[in-house]
């Protein structure tokens, strides 16, 4: 009369096959992790990345419609990047527009750290493209290049404007320092012990 219950597995039932990718995912998860802290250590080698694929499609004269892909969805994680979190347009200025308003922090539709993560992604993922022949297809390269400075220029005005509409910037620049009235006031303290 005793039932197993329903959460407890079968006698020779194990759970769910073990995962044969499962520690090497937890060594780059620990990898990520480390790298947080280190922006510039990251960027630095997000752009190497970037080189060595450039130069090698720049030595197979190929691979064009990859790299113009690549370049659009790169194009596509930056506006990420730019933009708020909570669109105002659809619910409203959360900014504040007069000086006597709450300071609401600017927070990104995209984190930085997601954005370098992926495009690091992407610019692998386009690495290994260029090791398969089906993907080079046969283009006038330089028509992509002008259609991309276009794409770009005509949305990076489009988000200007809209920065401008909206009044934020999506760039801190350190902590700012304020100096009290009296810059004296420490060492007059000090020279009175």
């Amino acid at each position: 009369m005793n039932a197993p219950s329903p959460a407890a597995p079968a006698p020779g039932d194990s759970g769910p096959p073990p995962n044969p990718l499962a520690p090497l995912q937890r060594r780059i998860q620990v990898l990520l992790d480390k790298s947080t802290p280190h922006i510039a250590y990251r960027w630095i080698g997000l752009a190497a990345l970037l080189l060595v694929y450039g130069v090698r499609v720049y030595f197979l004269q190929g691979f064009y419609i990859v790299t113009y892909a690549l370049a659009i969805y790169i194009l596509n994680l930056l506006l990420g990047f730019l933009s708020p979190q909570v669109n105002p347009e659809l619910e409203g200025p959360t900014l504040p527009s007069k000086a006597d308003e709450e300071f609401r922090p600017f927070v990104r539709r995209l984190p930085e750290f997601k954005f370098w993560w992926s495009s690091a992604k992407a610019v692998m993922f386009g690495f290994s493209a260029t090791f398969f022949p089906m993907f080079d297809v046969p283009v006038f390269w330089p028509i992509l290049v002008f259609y991309w400075f276009v794409l770009f220029f005509v949305t990076m005005k489009r988000q200007i404007m809209h920065m401008i509409k909206y009044r934020y910037v999506p760039f801190s620049f350190g902590k700012k320092s304020y100096s009290g009235k009296n810059s004296g006031g420490r060492a007059a303290a000090k020279s009175n012990k």
